[in-house]
């Protein structure tokens, strides 16, 4: 029996209307960066950072005591146990990576209602059941994004719905990207992640925060490329 070495793969090409919505869209958010108009989007990425930490303890031995987000764009994830090297590496990574996945979904998945949906239930569960305290910002925050999410998932048009995945999933990229330059390379003092970090290691925050960048940009730029990228049939 002979192999055939040759695999066939799926054929990618870049679908330039696409790509253009994408950059356009991106262009965009970048202008009003720092309007309110990208204030709740800023938030939600927030929200998806802290999450990132709490998956990451769970998935490495430990668990989320509780989560909390503020209105000046802050956040905390109490872990126990875990990882803490691999816990603290996961927030901007983390978010970063969710928002490519929810932009591939927004580009290659038929039905959009179905991830925005699959959204919805993880922001608004998450919340319930880890985000304090009860009567505050973040718990308020992320209970009316997760029904917000839900409700536009069951009410919305498909196209509606793919525009919802496209501006989040490239916010959640960007923040990632921008908010590392702001608050780690701009300002290697101030209390972050990659300052935490530094404590551990003994690595400055500085490196970090460069190492962080790096991969965030090839990363968003991978994410994009295959959201503009269309699937050929096989023949």
């Amino acid at each position: 029996m002979k192999l055939n070495p040759e695999i066939d793969l799926p054929k990618r090409t870049m679908h330039w209307k696409r790509a253009g919505v994408l950059l356009s869209i991106t262009v965009v958010i970048v202008a009003i960066w720092d309007t309110w108009a990208v204030y709740p989007l800023k938030i939600l990425v927030v929200f998806f950072h802290e999450l990132s930490h709490g998956i990451t303890a769970v998935a490495t031995g430990g668990r989320i005591v509780e989560m909390q987000v503020d209105p000046q764009q802050g956040g905390l994830c109490l872990t126990e146990g875990g990882s803490r090297f691999l816990t603290l590496s996961a927030g901007y990574l983390g978010s970063l990576i969710l928002g490519g996945l929810i932009l591939l979904a927004a580009s290659h998945v038929k039905r959009k209602n179905i991830p925005v949906l699959m959204l919805g239930l993880v922001v608004f569960v998450a919340t319930i059941v880890y985000v304090r305290p009860v009567i505050g910002f973040g718990f308020f925050f992320g209970a009316i994004a997760g029904i917000a999410l839900v409700t536009a998932a069951q009410k919305l048009p498909n196209a509606a719905n793919g525009y919802i995945l496209t501006v989040i999933g490239l916010t959640s990229t960007l923040y990632a990207v921008l908010d590392i330059k702001s608050d780690i390379l701009d300002r290697p003092g101030a209390q972050s992640d990659a300052a935490m970090l530094a404590d551990l290691t003994g690595v400055p925050t500085i490196a970090w925060g460069a190492v962080w960048m790096l991969i965030s940009v090839c990363l968003a730029f991978v994410f994009i490329v295959f959201a503009s990228a269309t699937v050929e049939p096989q023949p």
